[in-house]
Order: structure tokens, then C-alpha cells, then sequence
């Protein structure tokens, strides 16, 4: 019977390593006043670490004496002192370390090529560093966001940020955050944070970050056209990310109108309209920032369900623009449950507004409908509703080009059509499912002039389809 007995090995192996009298390396860590010499052997360095094994067999160390010299300015003596007795012994005890210490514990082991310690300490940081990570943000942020195989701990961090920016966005360090990171968080959909806010600190953040601006100079009152103009240039990839029309126009007067010339003139002249005409803009059409979507959707990706749940409130109630909780919960799918009306009418009737998905065997595109008043069991009944819409997506990737065909003002009581015996769904016989099994699109003129792009290429036709799903959707 084979036995392994490993503690023993490492415990054999610390011992060489607190006190190797036979070393031949001997390697310096850290700078200024924090150096310290680390005694080591070569043999064990190169089985363990890749990068060491590299670095032996090259001029990047010196010989003494037949004694390998080697350098390493940029590793702390706590931080290396870990790294050693890793290499030596396959132990890291990171409980009792510092934030700091951990996180150069992860940049060390990253470049020592050390895969499965900087799993580990990528774990630690995540579970057991959590608000030493939240009170460092923005230096963790700038140290793992170089580091291309830290993606775990560079997504939770956006996430953890998501879902609670404030305390990120009014730390002392905020107005020292790498562009390119300030990009990526405002660029998110999920950002939990109100868009007057998300505007109050980018101005902030670029003032700090404008040349000739600052602390020295942020009154402006008392800038000039220069110093406007170095502040719109700071901001130019920034602007086009803020949803402008989720901030009051208290807010809009008093926090965005100052700031006018930081603001292209064609985004200035849409936003300004829109407050006064209530006309959305053409070029800033972002959704509002909303909540995580988790959708089950074999269709469509949670995006694509954000962009639709946006729509189902857009316009309908302009002063009400905070959507912060969207959930969908699956009530059918033909996959599963088999293209039949019956059973359709039997998962969704009396679940409240209702999300429809359709894909047909022929295409890429998607089609959907919401239902703001679910489906019911009446029979051969019109019923009313101004808020339902019929749509359509390029494909599960497209989240620019959604065509959109609301139900037409001048016909609400023929929004959606009840007939359970023999109709899946119908949005006012224009788009419907048959107990034919096949889904129909009919321009019965109930719904707008932006039919016949929502329905293309099945304008006036059928077509037997390759997945339906319906959903419960709920907006709070």
C-alpha cells in the first residue's frame, strides 16, 4: 500500500529553509529603508517557480562566488518572506496578514508565475479581505485591473461597486481612479446609482483630473474659456455615458445647465429638449441604470432584458424614471413544454404582466411582447392597455437596434386580444400564436406605423417557431 506522507515533507522543508546553511542564493527584497536579504536554494526555486527557473538560466542574475545574486526591489521583505515559505512548504497562512501584504501577495505570485497561490490569495481577498477591499478600492482596482488573469477578483469588485457606489464614489481616493476604470463603471447598466450623483462626482473626478484645475482652481466662477475647454476635453468619452434624462429638471437646472460648455452642443440640444418638449433624445438612448437581471432565458441574455424592461416603462410615466428591481420569472417554454396553446394559456393566464420571446427556425431575430396586464381566461375579448408593445431584436447579441411598435393610441381596447381556445397569446391579432402552432404577424393597424420593422421579414406571414418563452415580469 502506497503512503504519502506530506506533512512531514513540509515540515522537513521549512526547517531547511529557516536555516539554510548550504544555500546558494541569496536574493534582496524591497527598497530605502525596508530591504531585506532572503537565503535560498536554487534547486527548489526552479522546481517550484517557472519564473525563477527562467531567471537561473539566463543574465538576470548575477554570480558571486558561486553564489546567485538576485534583486527584487519591487516585492516587500513581509510579502516575499510568504512567498518563500509557500514555495518551500505549499502552505500560505494569510489569516493574520495585513490587506496590504495580501494584495502584494497576489501582484509577487503573479509574476513569479505561482498559478495556484494566486488562486488562492485571489480567494482570500475576495471572502476574507472583503472591507479591507471596499476601504481600498481604488488601489486595488489600479492592481488588479494590470493583471489579466485577476478577472475573478476584477469582476467582483465592479460588482460590489455596482451595487453599492456610494461609499466608492465618496472616498478621498475617488478623484485619483484610472480613466479607463471610471469608463468601464459608468458604462454599466447595473451601477446603483442615481444619474444626478453619477453626474455631481464626474465633475468632480475631471476637475481633479484637468491640468490647471484641481483643488488650486475648482471654483468656477472663476474659470475662463481655457479651463472650460481642458475640462471638456477630460470628460469627451464620459459625457455620452451619463443618462440625462433620469435627472430631474431641478436637478438639470441647477447641476448640469453651469456645466453646459463641458457638454457636446448636439447631446446639449437633445437632453434640452427633452425637458422641454418631453421629445427622448436620438444619441444618448442608454436604458436607465437598473438592478442585476437574472433571466432564464434560452433567447435572450440579461442586457437585452434590461433594454425591454426599460421599454415597458419608457415614456408611459416620465416623471416616475427610477427603476431599480426588475425580475422574470419562466412560465412557459415550448422547448420543455411543447409548442400547444393550451398548455400556454394553462402556465400564464392570471400571472400579471406577461413577457413573450419568440424565435423562428429560419432566423436569428427575436420577437417578443409585453403584456402590462397579463393574460386572462376570458373568451373572445378585447382589452385595453396603452403600455403594450411588440418588438424585435436583430439577434441575443443586438442591444442597439430593438425595433419597437407600441399599440396605437387610437385603438387601446384592441391592445390584446383573450381568446384561450384557440389563441397561445395575441397582441391584437398582430402578432399571435395559433393553435396551429405556428406564431402570425397581421397589420391590423392597432398597433403603430413601426410594425412593419418589427415584423420583418414575416410582415403579413407565419412561421413555425424554434423556441417560445414567456416570463412574469415585475418593475418596482
Amino acid at each position: 500500500m502506497d503512503s504519502k506522507f506530506y506533512a512531514d515533507l513540509s515540515q522537513d522543508l521549512s526547517l531547511m529553509l529557516d536555516d539554510a546553511d548550504d544555500y546558494n542564493v541569496i536574493i534582496r527584497t524591497g527598497e530605502g529603508q525596508n530591504i531585506k536579504e532572503f537565503h535560498a536554494h536554487s534547486s527548489i526555486l526552479r522546481a517550484r517557480s517557472p519564473y525563477f527557473k527562467s531567471a537561473f538560466s539566463t543574465k538576470w542574475v548575477t554570480k558571486k562566488n558561486n553564489m546567485i545574486e538576485f534583486k527584487k526591489p519591487n516585492i516587500r521583505p513581509t510579502v516575499f518572506e510568504i512567498i518563500l515559505r509557500y514555495i518551500y512548504t505549499g502552505e500560505a497562512n494569510l489569516s493574520k496578514q495585513s490587506g496590504a501584504d495580501v494584495l502584494g501577495v497576489l501582484i509577487a505570485s503573479d509574476e513569479l508565475l505561482l498559478e495556484k497561490l494566486f488562486k488562492h490569495v485571489q480567494d482570500n481577498l475576495i471572502n476574507e479581505q472583503t472591507n479591507w477591499v471596499k476601504q481600498n478600492f481604488v488601489l486595488v482596482l489600479h492592481t488588479i485591473f494590470k493583471l489579466s488573469s485577476c478577472k475573478k477578483l476584477q469582476d467582483h469588485c465592479v460588482e460590489s461597486i455596482c451595487a453599492d457606489p456610494q461609499p466608492f464614489v465618496t472616498s478621498k481616493d475617488f478623484p485619483s481612479l484610472d480613466k479607463d476604470i471610471l469608463y468601464e463603471l459608468l458604462k454599466r447598466d447595473d451601477l446603483q446609482i442615481e444619474e444626478a450623483v453619477a453626474w455631481d462626482y464626474l465633475i468632480k473626478w475631471g476637475i481633479e483630473q484637468t491640468p490647471g484645475l484641481g483643488s488650486k482652481n475648482n471654483d468656477r466662477t472663476k474659470w475662463d474659456n481655457n479651463n472650460y475647454e481642458a475640462l471638456k476635453g477630460t470628460l469627451s468619452r464620459f459625457i455620452p455615458l451619463i443618462r440625462f434624462v433620469e435627472i430631474s429638471s431641478a436637478d438639470f437646472f441647477d447641476k448640469v445647465r453651469p456645466y453646459r460648455a463641458v457638454i457636446p452642443h448636439h447631446i446639449y440640444e437633445e437632453v434640452a429638449k427633452f425637458y422641454y418638449k418631453n421629445t427622448l433624445p436620438k444619441t444618448t438612448t442608454l436604458p436607465p441604470r437598473v438592478g442585476k437581471i437574472q433571466i432564464e432565458s434560452m433567447l435572450i441574455k440579461p442586457r437585452l432584458a434590461n433594454i425591454i424592461a426599460v421599454g415597458s416603462k419608457e415614456k408611459m410615466d416620465i416623471t416616475n424614471r427610477s427603476i431599480k428591481n426588475i425580475s422574470f420569472d419562466i412560465l412557459y417554454r415550448s422547448s420543455q413544454d411543447g409548442i400547444n396553446f393550451n398548455i400556454f394559456r394553462n402556465k400564464c393566464n392570471n400571472q400579471g404582466p406577461c413577457l413573450v420571446l419568440v424565435k423562428s427556425q429560419q432566423s436569428t431575430i427575436i420577437y417578443g411582447g409585453y403584456n402590462p396586464i397579463g393574460f386572462t381566461h376570458s373568451g373572445g375579448q378585447w382589452r385595453n392597455t396603452t403600455e403594450s408593445f411588440i418588438f424585435s431584436f436583430e439577434n441575443n447579441e443586438d442591444i442597439q437596434n430593438m425595433k419597437i411598435s407600441r399599440v396605437n393610441g387610437h385603438h387601446a381596447n384592441y391592445a390584446i386580444y383573450e381568446q384561450y381556445n384557440s389563441y397561445g397569446f395575441s397582441f391584437g391579432n398582430t402578432f399571435f400564436m395559433s393553435s396551429d402552432q405556428r406564431i402570425y404577424f397581421s397589420n391590423t393597424g392597432y398597433y403603430d406605423s413601426n410594425f412593419s420593422n418589427v415584423s420583418n421579414p414575416y410582415f403579413n406571414s407565419n412561421f413555425y417557431p424554434e423556441e417560445i418563452e414567456a416570463f412574469k415580469i415585475t418593475i418596482s
